[in-house]
């Protein structure tokens, strides 16, 4: 089976979040096991020369944007038995970051029309076209309203995977003919129309012939008015086309067993040795160094979504008890000085590192004793994934992917992974965290619970085969989806 990732980011190569870690690890698992898959994103300034100077230029060619014609380059590139095409357009992409630049609808109109037209040019027509968020959301409307007659593209097939339905795509509905050389029928038969404006994830949840969730949690709440950012009504209308697909993460880069960025490798057989991971960090940021001390840590973007009015509501509280905290992340201004300013009040219990760093990361993870990550709502969540690796437990809300990941420790069977409380509620968080506080102190129990955690499969094994299941089933279909 022929398949093409198309994708906005893709790690190692560039990477803003999440998407990026799914776009380097889920192809790797597909290709093991047996699908021709490929990826194509395009050619950023921030692609490390290494990188670059593997490319080989393959094609060049000129793409339609409303009524301009850009260049088009594209370059190749093998990374762990996987091709990855760039495409490479100076214009649009030579620039300091990925996103929030004030054309970010033209340059993605630009690459959705530029993965199309590279498949005639590469003579590579796959079986399955697998979008990622907004940035791709108009190839599956393209594909069937107007490249569908075309030599080679009407068998294809298209999944497109939500990660965060939160980020759309909209824009002014003048960009239908300017930038995506559309008429207005697509808009006055509520295609793409989306309270006057142009909704680009739209154009995908009607065109696409599935579509997929990174939770089978986040995949119910999203059908729902709460969580459903006023796509709800569409996305029942699809139900029966929507599947959740838990996410994984790569065991090969996040293995506390043998990764080079910890101060000291360990297993779940001998996480004792995880302890000199604690004071090492303890030691790095100026903290009392303390094994028995319990360390708890956040490593997250500094925003409403991942919990930090709460956190903001009852730090005072959760810094009285016997712990540490640790926060690295960045975000909004609000949360940045409040951390700051609290950091500067409890100078032997809290330290804030705004910004990030992949090796502090790593480090903070394997020195953690507890992680907390309480969301108002989650997609899937990586950092509880790769906490439970490190053996530091979780305490999370019951939302998206980490109702479906954590299960709550149960003291009277000894079962469980992390903590949880379900409502998006301060104090059931800091009564959470006390919770599990005392059972940290419980020598016996947290031993089991740290050991549980390690030992999770949380691989990209299980998610790679239902991808696959769920491509061959699309495939063998006789027609496309109607809309």
């Amino acid at each position: 089976m022929k398949v093409l990732f198309a994708v906005s980011e893709c790690g190692p190569f560039a990477k803003s979040g999440g998407l990026a870690d799914v776009a380097g690890s889920l192809p790797k698992e597909l290709k093991s096991l047996g699908t021709d898959i490929r990826v194509i994103l395009p050619k950023y300034g921030t692609i490390s020369e290494e990188f670059k100077l593997e490319m080989k230029k393959i094609k060049e060619f000129t793409v339609s944007v409303g009524w301009r014609n850009q260049y088009c380059g594209i370059e190749e590139l093998t990374h762990q038995g996987v091709t990855y095409y760039f495409v490479d357009n100076e214009y649009y992409f030579k620039r300091e970051n990925l996103y929030g630049y004030f054309d970010d609808g033209e340059r993605f109109a630009y690459f959705n029309r530029a993965v199309l037209e590279t498949l005639t040019q590469l003579d590579f027509f796959p079986d399955v076209i697998h979008c990622h968020d907004w940035h791709t959301a108009m190839i599956p409307y393209l594909l069937r309203t107007e490249y569908n007659n075309r030599k080679g593209y009407g068998q294809m097939r298209t999944v497109f995977t939500i990660h965060n339905l939160q980020f759309q795509g909209i824009f002014p509905k003048e960009i239908l003919g300017d930038l995506l050389g559309m008429d207005y029928k697509s808009f006055h038969s509520g295609h793409l129309e989306f309270f006057g404006n142009i909704n680009y994830m739209k154009g995908a949840l009607v065109a696409a012939d599935k579509i997929t969730t990174v939770s089978p949690t986040y995949k119910e709440e999203i059908q729902t008015p709460v969580f459903g950012e006023k796509l709800d009504g569409l996305l029942r209308e699809r139900q029966d086309d929507l599947i959740g697909i838990l996410n994984g993460i790569d065991e090969d880069f996040y293995n506390p067993a043998s990764d080079p960025l910890i101060y000291q490798t360990y297993s779940a057989a001998n996480h004792l040795k995880k302890a000199i991971n604690k004071t090492e960090i303890q030691k790095y940021f100026g903290l009392p160094q303390s094994t028995r001390t319990p360390l708890l840590v956040m490593i997250t973007r500094l925003t409403r979504q991942k919990g930090l009015d709460l956190v903001k509501c009852v730090l005072r509280e959760i810094l009285q008890e016997d712990l540490q905290v640790i926060i690295l992340g960045t975000g909004d201004y609000e949360y940045e000085e409040h951390l700051r300013q609290a950091a500067r009040i409890y100078p032997e219990k809290l330290r804030v590192f705004t910004g990030f760093n992949e090796g502090l990361a790593h480090k903070l993870y394997a020195g953690a004793d507890l992680f907390l990550m309480p969301s108002q709502f989650e997609p899937c969540g990586l950092g509880q994934l790769i906490a439970m690796k490190y053996g530091a437990i979780p305490i999370v809300r019951e939302t998206g992917g980490l109702n479906d990941t954590i299960i709550p420790w149960n003291e009277f069977t000894g079962k469980g992974n992390g903590f949880s409380f379900s409502h998006f509620n301060a104090h059931d968080m800091l009564f959470t965290i006390r919770r599990a506080l005392g059972v940290y102190h419980d020598s016996k129990s947290w031993k089991s619970i740290v050991k549980q955690a390690m030992e999770m499969d949380y691989s990209w094994a299980q998610s790679a085969y239902s991808y696959n299941q769920l491509y061959a089933e699309i495939v063998a279909r006789s027609e496309t989806h109607v809309f």
